[in-house]
């Protein structure tokens, strides 16, 4: 986003353990038969034993997001000219605001890799060296060949910023000067995919607030469902998923605090958020839910987009103030990038959760002989159900609603959390399909259907004769209301609070 000052756009907040009580037994440890436990986990389920749930922001620009002096030949670049804060000093702010890891994305422009890998570079090695608590990833705000922005993350490691230079040198489309309209087509960006897929190590590409520039309801802009679809399938590894909530969420708050009535939520003016959400997430049945019903790994997270901060005049939360996107890992670059490309991520906004698990598995197996049959999974993982016929699976969900105040004072409670579920029938025929009309509400739960122990709430559900693939993903709110609605002007954006969780999808057998 390139709006400096008011009526730009602002962000969002949380964390996550896993749980599965079914009976008195467990897939974690809680007490019981420890040696038998141990003997029953893989290598590769004593690594998410030890992940944590991760909060970071994949969406921050720094003052090497700059503006051009456009008198000059070629035009000069002028640093602070967008967003106006050192790299040090959002990391700095990440940290503040409880965030494990974040991602610079600057923005391109006339000859930008070289800004990126002369200036930009050497100043998040510095910072990385400053704020070492903060994982700090290298990457950029791609402009998207015939589409909106994107973030583009980079693999941590020696060639990052020879690696960065590369793709943006060869593909961003605003980097040639004089401007080279050849570059700004799908076939280049699907080149552009090839090459990223080509790559030893594999960078993870997340569209930047998917339908900002819609008209209406479903009537698309830069961004289209032709062209996600297009691009996951091209480079399914790379191309995974979409700012399910934009940045830019402190539009309608003043530099005192108070509210301004004509202020946007994420700057969407045609078509506004819904409960802070891109109406491509936010409705149930929507296009989120087509890409699932096909599916395709096709995860949402949250980010901050912060270019300038609502107390310095902006429209914009630090990283981590009021929108978080959890990813489940051990806190090292490579579990993080494998983790937020695999989906094993929920989001929040104003800290409204802090933890999210969820585990989906087939009824009448142990928890144990079911986890070595592999019929156990969670976000961004596939449950396989045994046998040729339907079956029970029962989801058993436990979220961390915390006491503790977010950045804002407020200690927002959880009201209802809902368990959305959706057929897969396979690839649609018409590739522009923005609906899913399996997808519905199956259970809202509410107070009085859950467990609650100090800050941790607990749900057990079954799903009665499961017999078609499918999947579910979970939501929550601090609100009364059943739907997210449209976001009106001048909305706090403290007082309406949603999580997400990212999809577990269901196998049949037959």
């Amino acid at each position: 986003m390139k709006s400096r000052f008011k009526k730009a756009i602002p962000l969002i907040a949380t964390t996550v353990l896993a749980t599965t009580a079914f009976t008195t037994q467990t897939l974690f440890n809680q007490g019981g038969n420890q040696k038998a436990e141990a003997q029953a986990f893989s290598k590769e389920d004593v690594k998410k034993k030890d992940a944590t749930w991760l909060a970071g922001d994949h969406h921050i620009h720094s003052e090497w997001s700059v503006g051009w002096d456009n008198s000059t030949n070629p035009p000069t670049a002028i640093r602070g000219g967008d967003a106006i804060y050192p790299t040090v000093k959002n990391a700095t702010n990440a940290r503040k605001y409880g965030l494990d890891w974040m991602v610079t994305t600057d923005h391109g422009g006339p000859n930008h890799s070289k800004v990126n890998l002369e200036q930009a570079y050497p100043e998040l090695l510095k910072s990385r060296q400053a704020v070492p608590e903060v994982l700090q990833f290298y990457g950029m705000e791609f402009d998207t060949p015939s589409a909106d922005h994107s973030s583009l993350i980079i693999p941590n490691g020696d060639n990052e910023s020879q690696t960065l230079y590369d793709i943006e040198s060869k593909f961003n489309t605003r980097e040639p000067y004089p401007n080279d309209g050849s570059r700004n087509t799908e076939s280049n960006m699907i080149d552009a995919l090839n090459y990223m897929k080509g790559l030893e190590e594999q960078p993870v590409l997340f569209a930047n607030h998917p339908s900002r520039s819609a008209s209406g309801d479903a009537k698309w802009g830069q961004d289209t469902p032709q062209e996600f679809r297009n691009w996951n399938d091209t480079a399914p590894n790379v191309s995974v998923g979409m700012e399910g909530a934009p940045g830019h969420q402190a539009g309608a708050i003043n530099p005192d605090g108070s509210i301004d009535p004509s202020g946007t939520r994420g700057g969407y003016g045609n078509y506004p958020t819904m409960g802070g959400f891109d109406q491509m997430t936010a409705k149930v049945g929507g296009f989120w839910d087509s890409m699932l019903g096909e599916g395709r790994h096709w995860w949402v997270t949250s980010t901050s987009d912060s270019h300038v901060n609502w107390r310095d005049g902006g429209s914009d939360f630090w990283p981590g103030e009021y929108s978080k996107t959890y990813v489940k890992a051990e806190k090292n670059y490579k579990d993080i990038m494998e983790n937020l490309r695999n989906g094993h991520v929920f989001v929040t906004t104003g800290d409204l959760i802090s933890e999210l698990d969820a585990k989906a598995q087939a009824v009448g197996k142990t928890p144990m002989h079911a986890e070595a049959k592999g019929n156990t999974a969670s976000f961004g993982e596939t449950l396989t159900l045994p046998g040729k016929k339907s079956s029970d699976v029962t989801v058993t969900i436990r979220l961390k609603d915390p006491n503790a105040a977010n950045s804002h004072g407020d200690k927002p409670n959880v009201k209802r959390v809902d368990l959305i579920m959706g057929v897969v029938k396979g690839k649609v025929e018409d590739r522009s399909t923005a609906a899913n009309p399996t997808t519905k509400v199956v259970k809202r739960f509410t107070e009085s259907d859950w467990k609650q122990d100090g800050e941790y709430i607990t749900i057990s559900y079954t799903l009665k004769d499961v017999d078609n693939d499918s999947y579910i993903r979970l939501r929550g709110t601090n609100t009364d209301q059943l739907e997210p609605v449209v976001d009106p002007k001048g909305e706090n954006p403290w007082t309406d609070l949603w999580f997400y969780s990212n999809p577990i999808f269901i196998n049949t057998s037959k």
